[in-house]
């Protein structure tokens, strides 16, 4: 399993946010990028293990939208988080609509 996986969920229409850009930085070094499946997973997603400290992950949420015709405020989302030392997985789900989001650190 890789070490960090992620979740987006569109309430606009209340389904999985398919097909979404999502990046992983360390600093300013991207070191993974996938796109979220039907389900609006990405499951394997980076290395198995990260050191610790701080890190990012960008959802691409402008062109998500775009490729939908909505209208929009943010262009992308972006979560910055600490990896601990001795954490086995971090998840990182996604609530998004055209004009708010939220977040949290799921299991």
């Amino acid at each position: 399993m890789s070490f960090i996986s992620a979740h987006a969920l569109d309430s606009t229409v209340g389904t999985p946010a398919a097909d979404l850009e999502v990046t992983l930085y360390s600093g300013a070094e991207a070191i993974a990028n996938a796109r979220t499946d039907d389900n609006g997973r990405v499951s394997e997603f980076g290395p198995d293990h990260l050191g610790a400290g701080d890190y990012r992950i960008v959802f691409a949420t402008g062109a998500y939208f775009e490729a939908r015709g909505w209208d929009h405020f943010h262009p992308q989302v972006t979560i910055d988080f600490t990896v601990k030392a001795g954490e086995a997985h971090y998840h990182i789900p996604l609530l998004l609509s055209p004009f708010a989001y939220s977040t949290y650190r799921g299991s």
